[in-house]
């Protein structure tokens, strides 16, 4: 008797020191995770991107800058096409697209980053762990781990997340974000989190995303670039249509050509590439959603999509398909060339 009275002792005991030694609960960590974004005044970091949405997986390198309150800039480095590095850029003209390469660029009339879920910004992964009364939680050694819902607004096959803030710093280390069957289609490895940047006077402007954000290291078209000829490339979801028609133009600085794909869900494809750059471009206007196909970040709208990749410009539009089929056709534009 004496024996079992003292293995409760001893328990009670654990269970006491286990308590002082200070593991946090959810709600603790909520609250922390909420006084490290109001106590910084901005922050930079650099992490690796996998994303699995299309035929072949896709590769970044992104560097992240924020500077309190709303100015942004995210530079995704693609690691098999040099041209097709995009920067994704908030300051208080608007929220822009770049592909400094070609020397183009998309304003958005959009409240990104608040109406969707951003993987690699540290407010919208905070903001989707508060925002779901159902998120599930969990300690390691090392790491607060959430299971969160998504809002990703357009995609709906992206519905999961599961969130890694590092227990020191309260910074991410990792984000899996999962399709409905749990499986990580896009994964985001933070290998540097800095909490006190300091930046410069316009490092949030146009004129300096000549560059991503490692300024020095400009990226720029050289000769010959733009006169290989138009590969067209066919769409390997179709969405139970075929191809009726296609179409080739002649442009006096270019080509295009016109796919039109007709039955259950009608839908066009446009492919468009030019023989010269242009020298300076003024950025177009777009009123829709910020999308990352994988291959590029792309322009979502009510009926259309369009983005560009590996020099082409790609123009989808359709009556028929849904937000999430212009998304998933998109997606798919990776099939073999026909030359």
């Amino acid at each position: 008797m004496k024996k079992k009275i003292g293995i409760w002792i001893a328990v009670v005991f654990g269970l006491i020191l286990l308590s002082a030694c200070g593991e946090k609960s959810q709600e603790d960590v909520v609250e922390k995770l909420d006084e490290k974004l109001e106590e910084m005044d901005g922050y930079k970091a650099k992490a690796d991107m996998k994303m699995k949405t299309g035929k072949e997986d896709q590769d970044y390198k992104l560097d992240i800058w924020h500077k309190k309150k709303d100015f942004y800039k995210v530079a995704l480095n693609s690691q098999a096409d040099e041209k097709g590095s995009q920067v994704i850029l908030k300051n208080e003209d608007g929220v822009f697209v770049l592909t400094p390469a070609l020397d183009k660029s998309f304003k958005f009339q959009t409240d990104w980053p608040e109406n969707s879920s951003q993987p690699y910004l540290f407010q919208s992964l905070v903001k989707d762990v508060k925002e779901d009364p159902e998120a599930e939680f969990e300690a390691n050694d090392t790491h607060y781990i959430f299971k969160t819902k998504t809002n990703y607004q357009s995609n709906n096959n992206l519905p999961f997340q599961e969130i890694h803030f590092n227990k020191k710093t309260y910074t991410p280390d990792l984000v899996k974000v999962l399709d409905k069957d749990k499986q990580a289609l896009v994964e985001v490895k933070f290998s540097e989190f800095d909490t006190k940047p300091s930046f410069k006077k316009d490092d949030f402007e146009m004129k300096k995303d000549e560059s991503s954000n490692n300024t020095d290291e400009a990226v720029s078209k050289t000769e010959g670039e733009t006169d290989q000829p138009l590969s067209v490339v066919f769409p390997e979801n179709i969405s139970g249509a075929e191809l009726e028609e296609k179409k080739e133009v002649n442009l006096e600085n270019g080509e295009r050509v016109i796919l039109s794909y007709s039955g259950e869900k009608d839908f066009t494809l446009i492919q468009e590439k030019m023989d010269t750059a242009p020298t300076i471009a003024s950025p177009q206007e777009v009123k829709g959603d910020i999308v990352n196909l994988g291959q590029s970040i792309g322009a979502l709208s009510e009926n259309t999509l369009e983005w560009t990749h590996n020099g082409v410009d790609y123009y989808l539009a359709s009556e028929d398909l849904t937000k999430e089929e212009l998304i998933e056709v998109a997606q798919s534009v990776q099939g073999k060339e026909v030359k």
